[in-house]
């Protein structure tokens, strides 16, 4: 499942917000989206999920053009997992998982053996198992994205859109929502906040700077630090962890 967008560009109220964006993510690959605040990484997501319509330009599956595809038929190629996660009314862990199915349930069918199946076969992945009564509410925040997660992924697409899904999430947490993503093998287009789970984690990365893609590459390649500096103002120290072979950042502050 390849994801391509060709010249988007959106604006809010007659403000530019992003200007012109290619990327391309190819089948199975992870990758990630890293820019400073405001500079459009969440907006871009908006425009290819279709919370957004561009001003111009589309987005594309498999060269399909998202904006002509049905939402049901949309919801069977490609699942969100958004960064504001409001929940009005409460509902139990399973019933919030299960709404990931609904684009594989005809009208007034209710729910399948297969869509129970796979509902407790995404809690168990990502550690929720024994949870399924909870109600969400009650969560901790660890455990509230960890069930969001297990809706996108019961979704059964073929490729996934994050924003920053680690976001307010202690650092164990984190390293878990990017451990249980890593394991899918699914084509991930992911907002990422935090420098050093970009380098451990994407296989390519797209730097986005003042509303237009900066440069797009390998995470060695990207996380330089003068391109650090550039995008972020700061001074770092870059080293190549033994064990893993990927970058660490170690940021300099001036103190």
């Amino acid at each position: 499942m390849k994801l391509e967008t060709k010249k988007i560009t959106y604006s809010i109220d007659g403000k530019l917000i992003i200007d012109g964006i290619d990327i391309s993510v190819k089948e199975r690959e992870f990758v990630g989206i890293v820019g400073p605040n405001g500079c459009g990484k969440s907006t871009l997501l908006k425009n290819i999920y279709k919370v957004f319509t561009p001003d111009s330009g589309a987005a594309f599956i498999d060269g399909e053009d998202l904006a002509k595809l049905s939402n049901k038929k949309t919801a069977k190629k490609m699942s969100v997992m958004q960064q504001e996660n409001i929940v009005d009314f409460d509902m139990t862990v399973y019933d919030m998982v299960m709404l990931g199915r609904f684009a594989h349930q005809k009208l007034f069918s209710g729910s399948s053996d297969e869509d129970r199946k796979v509902v407790k076969e995404y809690i168990k992945e990502v550690g929720l198992e024994g949870y399924e009564n909870r109600h969400f509410l009650s969560l901790s925040g660890g455990e509230k994205q960890r069930t969001l997660l297990a809706r996108a992924l019961s979704q059964k697409t073929p490729l996934i859109l994050l924003d920053e899904p680690t976001n307010h999430l202690d650092i164990g947490y984190q390293y878990q929502i990017m451990n249980i993503l890593k394991r899918q093998n699914l084509t991930l287009l992911c907002c990422v906040h935090d420098l050093n789970i970009a380098a451990t984690y994407c296989d390519r990365l797209i730097l986005m700077k003042k509303k237009e893609v900066f440069d797009i590459g390998t995470p060695k390649e990207m996380l330089t630090r003068e391109n650090i500096k550039a995008l972020f103002d700061i001074d770092t120290t870059i080293i190549e962890n033994e064990k893993t072979g990927r970058l660490n950042i170690i940021f300099m502050p001036e103190i």
